[in-house]
């Protein structure tokens, strides 16, 4: 078979190439999960703490609420108070959790939930109306009287599996109280005055927690947060419009020595640069989670909702409905870009309400993946006639694709792979292998030369599209460099992929600086208004 050359490739994708499903990491992911974005992760991250002196701990993070823009008043991002939202871990391999952080919610008004109210009229003729805004005055760190909405929360930590494990209420350390408070979403600069008066405020929302059996102190924070994730969605939902293979010598050049009409690096291309996040994010020491494994971890977010609800014909702010049932799981992510990439559409659904333990049902997806011959149907006989060959196939060919399984069930040897393995989907971290500063970060992680990175965890700077792109089209089956030597996986052959080595990108650039360099790592939200 005749290797496809990047310029070729190049050539023919500016004029054929045609759409893979969007690559947006979870935001509205599957069909069922689109009519519940308050309940909708966006994306998750694992990863060793890089903030100067917490080498010992883990951060993890969940995002909810996708899309947000931060001008979305008047009601703007609470969490559903009927939900919880959970981050799971297990850490002996078995692909059930062994300790969960399960997190519920309560919105509140001021005034017994009568909220702030007005005399209006003149006298004799006056009325008492509650006013339609969630604040009537300006907030800062050291006040909050003119805020007319609160949300809190309440964190409990599950040890063995969720629905029957020992559960403990966790505790602020400070007020030694079991509630915490969430901040007001960034409503504008005549709220808070500025980005850094902002942050300030939010600042005041880290707590620091005590866990069960550990003799050092957790963090946790709830609270909305710019999006940390990078995508050139609308394109690529137009039947990707654009080249999507690097057009300069190397990211950012700007020489045009790349391939040929290949889109190039523009934050430009980012189509989420105006958009906000809710973040759960609790970082906690390592010998505190580890359990009796190797030290790698498996996790994953869910948020669910009890089976049956009663709406009130009548609602009122408290009271809008009757909640019963089983705790459902409606939701459901850990690495990246599976639901979208991988599981097939009338299974969408599915995933999102399964357990990692019982991920056989979708192994099909995975070892024998249908996004790369989907390629291959829509632009092969366009590079044959541009090539005068015959490739039989584009698409990676090495089935069944042990790259693939490796990469989203199994973990790496060495790296984050657990003792005992269960092929599952979760997002794995070798706890043992040291962080990388945020300076030095790759954002292309273990195949950018640095082990600190995605796939061994996710850290908010990794660059998982271009990723999983090339994985999917099967970068693995070509050496990789590896603590500075070029490595050969010896999970395929460099001739099973003859894109393998061809850079595809989306254009739109991520790294580590993007973020800030301490819990919670993630940047300030965007002001609804400046």
């Amino acid at each position: 078979m005749k290797a496809l050359t990047p310029s070729i490739l190049a050539v023919v994708i500016c004029s054929t190439f045609v759409s893979a499903p969007s690559e947006a990491s979870s935001h509205r992911e599957a069909p069922n999960i689109s009519r519940f974005p308050t309940l909708d992760s966006t994306d998750f991250y694992v990863f060793n703490s890089y903030e100067q002196g917490r080498d010992d701990y883990v951060t993890l993070i969940a995002n909810y609420i996708p899309l947000q823009d931060a001008y979305g008043g008047p009601n703007y991002f609470a969490m559903d108070p009927d939900a919880t939202y959970s981050i799971h871990i297990d850490n002996d391999g078995d692909a059930v959790e062994d300790i969960t952080f399960a997190f519920n919610f309560k919105s509140m008004l001021p005034n017994d939930n009568q909220g702030v109210q007005l005399t209006v009229g003149p006298e004799g003729n006056q009325r008492t109306v509650s006013v339609p805004l969630k604040n009537v005055g300006g907030v800062s760190a050291g006040d909050n009287s003119a805020v007319n909405f609160s949300e809190s929360y309440t964190v409990s930590m599950i040890s063995g599996a969720q629905r029957t494990g020992e559960t403990t209420l966790l505790n602020n350390t400070a007020s030694n109280s079991s509630t915490f408070s969430k901040p007001l979403d960034y409503v504008g600069n005549k709220t808070f005055g500025s980005m850094s008066d902002y942050q300030t405020y939010a600042d005041q929302f880290v707590y620091q927690v005590s866990i069960p059996k550990c003799e050092s102190m957790a963090q946790v924070f709830v609270g909305q947060r710019k999006d940390p994730f990078v995508v050139n969605l609308g394109k690529t939902f137009d039947l990707v419009n654009y080249v999507p293979v690097e057009g300069d010598s190397a990211p950012g050049a700007g020489d045009g020595g790349g391939f040929p009409g290949g889109i190039t690096q523009s934050a430009d291309n980012d189509d989420l640069a105006d958009k906000n996040v809710t973040s759960i994010a609790i970082e906690i020491p390592k010998s505190c989670i580890v359990g009796e494994g190797n030290g790698v971890i498996g996790s994953w977010t869910t948020a669910s909702l009890p089976q049956a609800r009663v709406l009130n014909p009548n609602a009122k702010f408290a009271n809008n409905g009757v909640n019963g049932g089983a705790l459902t799981q409606v939701s459901r992510l850990g690495s990246p870009l599976v639901n979208e990439l991988v599981i097939g559409i009338k299974d969408k659904d599915t995933f999102s309400t399964a357990h990692p333990k019982d991920d056989a049902q979708f192994l099909d997806y995975v070892s024998h993946p249908a996004l790369p011959e989907l390629l291959n149907i829509l632009f092969k006989d366009a590079v044959n006639t541009t090539l005068g060959a015959n490739l039989e196939t584009l698409a990676p060919t090495n089935f069944p694709r042990t790259d693939l399984i490796t990469a989203f069930l199994t973990g790496f040897a060495g790296v984050n792979q657990q003792a005992t393995v269960t092929p599952s989907e979760m997002l794995r971290l070798n706890t043992g292998i040291a962080a990388t500063a945020q300076a030095d970060q790759s954002a292309f992680g273990v195949a950018g030369n640095d082990l600190a990175g995605f796939p061994n965890g996710r850290r908010p700077g990794d660059d998982v599209v271009d990723i999983a792109l090339r994985v999917v089209m099967g970068r693995l089956c070509h050496p990789i460099s590896v603590n500075s030597e070029d490595t050969d996986l010896g999970l395929c052959a460099p001739e099973d992929a003859n894109t393998g080595t061809v850079p595809f990108t989306d254009g739109a650039p991520i790294d580590a600086t993007m973020m800030n360099s301490s819990f919670p790592y993630l940047a300030t939200p965007l002001a609804g208004s400046k």
